[in-house]
């Protein structure tokens, strides 16, 4: 069915191509959105990719491979949309107001979340979009690498500096709390 789609779009169908979108468009904004971890920016991004899908699709070589091809275009969305981002985006950094207390604190699972997140806004996009198509969309590190357009020795590298980034991230995240928790008041 998609196949017959894809070639129904390639030949220059709108409504087929909207069909292929309809069906995809949902997948893409995840996928944008758990690299980039803001709805705007996924938003374009997926946009973004959708306009350069409908502008390419002749250039597709193989109407199989058009879930893939379209996950391609949004990571590449997803890199111009960080860059540009990364060159008008403001540092912040949330100070706690209150000492922390005793007590055992219900929203752990939250704190540990957001401090997830902030480790993942470290990376690079393009680490990003490893991690995101190998754990979240659970690719093999082979299919990245088609995806992407790049070598598996490059995925596996930047999977594993990525994982190790986070891990640092957030092993520097408990050093601190632990540090500040210590001090007297």
């Amino acid at each position: 069915m998609q196949a017959e789609l894809v070639e129904r779009a390639r030949q220059g169908d709108r409504d087929a191509f909207e069909a292929l979108a309809a069906s995809i468009v949902d997948r893409c904004y995840a996928l944008a959105y758990r690299i980039l971890r803001d709805p705007a920016l996924a938003q374009d991004a997926t946009q973004q990719a959708l306009l350069g899908a409908w502008r390419d699709l002749a250039r597709l070589r193989e109407p199989d491979r058009f879930d893939a091809w379209l996950h391609r275009l949004v990571v590449h969305a997803c890199y111009a949309k960080a860059r540009a981002q990364r060159r008008w985006s403001a540092r912040i950094r949330v100070l706690e107001i209150d000492p922390p207390t005793s007590s055992p604190d219900v929203a752990r699972s939250v704190a540990a979340r957001d401090d997830l997140t902030r480790a993942f806004r470290r990376l690079s996009p393009e680490q990003r979009a490893v991690v995101v198509l190998h754990h979240h969309l659970g690719y093999p590190l082979t299919e990245i690498a088609t995806t992407l357009g790049i070598p598996v020795g490059t995925v596996r590298s930047r999977l594993h500096y990525a994982v190790r980034q986070l891990r640092a991230v957030l092993d520097s995240d408990d050093r601190a709390t632990a540090t500040s928790e210590e001090r007297p008041a």
